[in-house]
């Protein structure tokens, strides 16, 4: 039980615990805020607990660096998908999480795939806290005014946003530099507006010269991260509901990039990216027991 593994997509970064033969220890908070602390613990974005599974080839449950559950994480899938394809020899893997099962395969050039199942646009299931077009969602609450752009010279129509859910709940705000955008100032305050009951995951995208996707993402229980799996796939399908880009997309992160390609006829969307093995490991003896807490 004090055997870890760290991984990370794009440096969205995972501490993975393998806890396939306990199907019911629990990670208690106080363990996964020291687990994710990058001065008195491994250090994290997501804490992604395997266990066993009747359904699928193992479960994963996800935990933010506060210790609270997430529904989705795709850069985490991959990773897992990567590691466990390699412990089982098999070249495709099914992965049940709170968002249902994922499935997971190499694609080429030593990149991981994994199908994050259908996107829900309706306001209910993002979700939002009353009715609205997911497609055009208002975000001018009291405070609200990214950095102090001038949105009135923006094309997009100004905040904005473009809602939907992947098993956790996204915002996705076209803005004309992303790179301009005080997201460490605004994403909090999204994250915990009236207007999302779950809280909510923040992106803010721009289109580059290339034709590829710049975003920066803040990730509900989290804050700033390097990219974020669930993040790019939510701007993908963001682009694509909107018209702003064709139904495959390049979305850049600050740790690179991946592929994104949304199924119009499933709804399906596709993550397409590389992943990366940072060390394995033992716990110390103080973080163990951490973890041994309310687990009699």
């Amino acid at each position: 039980m004090n055997k870890f593994a760290k991984m990370h997509g794009l440096g969205n970064d995972f501490v993975i615990l393998d806890w396939r033969d306990d199907r019911r220890r629990k990670v208690p908070e106080a363990a996964a805020r020291r687990l994710a602390d990058r001065r008195l613990g491994i250090g994290c974005d997501q804490i992604l607990v395997l266990r066993a599974c009747d359904t699928a080839d193992l479960r994963m449950d996800i935990l933010n660096q506060d210790g609270s559950p997430s529904g989705a994480c795709g850069n985490g899938t991959r990773c897992v998908a990567d590691m466990m394809m390699h412990q089982l020899q098999q070249d495709r893997i099914e992965i049940e999480t709170d968002g249902g099962i994922l499935t997971a395969w190499r694609a080429a050039d030593g990149e991981i795939a994994v199908d994050m199942g259908p996107v829900k646009t309706n306001w209910q299931d993002v979700p939002l806290a009353s009715a609205a077009d997911t497609l055009h969602v208002p975000l001018d609450m009291a405070g609200l005014d990214m950095a102090g752009l001038d949105y009135s010279s923006l094309d997009y129509g100004g905040l904005d946003a473009v809602c939907h859910s992947l098993g956790n709940p996204h915002a996705v705000v076209f803005v004309d530099d992303a790179e301009r955008v005080d997201i460490e100032r605004i994403g909090p305050l999204v994250e915990t507006a009236s207007l999302f009951p779950d809280r909510v995951n923040l992106s803010v995208v721009s289109r580059r010269d290339d034709g590829s996707f710049r975003m920066r993402v803040w990730e509900r229980g989290v804050g700033i991260t390097m990219a974020c799996g669930s993040g790019a796939c939510a701007s993908g399908v963001a682009i694509a509901r909107r018209g702003l880009g064709e139904d495959e997309n390049r979305i850049v992160m600050d740790g690179g990039a991946v592929t994104i390609s949304w199924n119009r006829d499933t709804s399906h969307v596709l993550m397409t990216g590389p992943v990366s093995y940072v060390a394995t490991g033992q716990l110390s003896a103080e973080i163990t027991a951490l973890l041994e807490a309310d687990n009699g």
